[in-house]
Order: structure tokens, then C-alpha cells, then sequence
């Protein structure tokens, strides 16, 4: 602490001089690395486009208003191809992360040394890669399709799920557990009648909470040309046709709300 000159007396500061000349050290070099980054930025915009950019979007609402409505006859399979292929990818990835979270959990894992060290790799590994690409992987290797849809949204929601249902399993109460294997129960009772009554409100919640984030994912994997209403989508920017492109946001802004009312009310009922 420094001293008074006059007194004599130690004097409380927040922070040592070396703490702040360290603190002022880290902020200088934050602002060095935003005004380099900054500058490659601007280097490599071209700066009328960005100020052309409210005249465009002006345009754009313009030829995009009112909507085509007479379209949305069209719009029915695409929506519930989306719908499936959300829904289908959610049920797919559930079934592959439960016992994915059971070999990562660290009082669940038959071995720590190597099969939990695997399993903690598949879910970093699906979690990584984006759902977009694994539909530009699938289409490449199956084929263009709702197919590919769905199982690029499955992979992309194995890792989500398995890490939030193994780290549930790791905060269970252990009290449980041990009073059911004290009975005798076998590994298997132990964990039907003391582990998976604990997780299953987990369980529901997070299946819930990814087929919200699915519905989302599953709109925009048509882009690249793995089904759905993202395929519409596609479809009709490549043409311009900015009415019919007014009319398919709408749809899909319909539709995420939906899935989220009802993700809300199903959480609401679980919790």
C-alpha cells in the first residue's frame, strides 16, 4: 500500500501501480488489435455499396410489397417437409445422445480413461460443425433432399443434447443412488430407478428446447438444396421474384413463432 507523504499513513487503493499499468497494458493492446483488425476490414469493403445500401433496401421493400398472397397455396408441403424435417432430426439425435451422455457422465461411464474420452469427442465434433454444412457434406455423398435435411439436423444436435443431458446426470443427488444400490439393485436398476427419474425433466426440457432451435435451422437448410421451405426460398430469389420472397419470410416467421408458443407452453408444463 502506498504511504502518505504528510502522515505517514498507508493509504487503500483499488489497485497496485502494476495492477494498473497491467490493466492499461491490456487495453492498449485491445484498442491496437481493433484498429488493425478495422483497417483490413475497411481495405477489403467497398464503402459504396454500404452507403448505396438504404437506397437498395428501399428498393427491394418496394418491389416486395405487397406480398404475392395467391402463392401461399404453394407453400404447404414445404412448410411441413420443414416441420418433418425438424421434428424427425430432433427424434433421431435424442435416441443417439442419450447413451452418448451416459459414456461422458463421469458416475455413469464405464471407463474414463477411454470410452468417456470418445464420447466427449463426438460431442464436441457434432457441436463444431455447423447444420449447413452437414447438409453440404450429406447432399454431396446422398443426394439432394429432405433426407439430407434431417440427418445434417440430427448430427448438428447430437453434441447440443448430449452436453446438456450428461451434465445433468453429473448434478443428480448421489443420495439416491446410493441408498438403490445399497438395496442390491443391479448397474441397470441403479440407474432406471435412481438416474433416469432424476434427468427426466431435463430431458423433456432440452428435447423441447432443441426442436425450437431446430424448426429455425431446418428454414434456411433448403438454401443449399436439402428440402424444406428454405428450397421455395431459394427458388425464388434466384428469379427475383421479391413478392413471393415477402411472402415465404412471413411463412417462416409464422412458423418459428408457433414452435416457440409451444416450446414455451411445454417447458411452463414440465418446470
Amino acid at each position: 500500500m502506498p504511504v502518505s507523504e504528510n502522515s505517514g499513513v498507508k493509504v487503500w487503493h483499488r489497485r497496485t501501480r502494476q495492477e494498473s499499468l497491467v490493466r492499461w497494458f491490456g487495453w492498449l493492446l485491445g484498442v491496437a488489435v481493433f484498429v488493425v483488425c478495422w483497417q483490413r476490414i475497411s481495405e477489403a469493403t467497398t464503402w459504396f455499396f454500404v452507403w448505396d445500401a438504404p437506397r437498395i433496401a428501399g428498393d427491394i421493400w418496394t418491389r416486395a410489397t405487397p406480398p404475392r398472397w395467391e402463392y401461399i397455396a404453394q407453400l404447404g408441403r414445404p412448410i411441413w417437409d420443414t416441420l418433418n424435417i425438424a421434428t424427425l432430426g430432433t427424434i433421431i439425435a435424442l435416441c443417439m445422445a442419450v447413451p452418448v451422455a451416459f459414456l461422458a457422465a463421469s458416475n455413469t461411464t464405464p471407463s474414463r480413461y477411454f470410452i468417456r474420452p470418445v464420447a466427449l469427442l463426438i460431442i464436441v465434433s457434432t457441436r463444431s460443425i455447423n447444420s449447413l454444412i452437414w447438409a453440404l457434406l450429406l447432399i454431396a455423398i446422398i443426394g439432394p433432399g429432405v433426407f439430407a435435411g434431417v440427418i445434417a439436423i440430427a448430427i448438428r444436435s447430437i453434441g447440443f443434447c448430449a452436453k446438456l443431458l450428461y451434465e445433468a446426470i453429473e448434478e443428480i443427488d448421489r443420495a439416491q443412488v446410493e441408498a438403490i444400490t445399497a438395496t442390491g439393485a443391479s448397474r441397470w436398476q441403479v440407474m432406471s430407478y435412481g438416474i433416469v427419474p432424476q434427468i427426466m425433466p431435463a430431458f423433456a426440457g432440452i428435447a423441447v428446447f432443441r426442436w425450437d432451435i431446430n424448426i429455425r435451422e431446418s428454414t434456411v437448410l433448403g438454401l443449399v438444396g436439402a428440402g424444406g421451405i428454405g428450397l421455395q426460398l431459394s427458388s425464388s430469389l434466384n428469379v427475383l421474384a421479391w413478392p413471393q420472397v415477402s411472402l415465404i419470410l412471413l411463412v417462416i416467421l409464422v412458423a418459428v413463432l408457433i414452435s416457440e408458443w409451444v416450446s414455451a407452453k411445454v417447458r411452463g408444463a414440465i418446470i
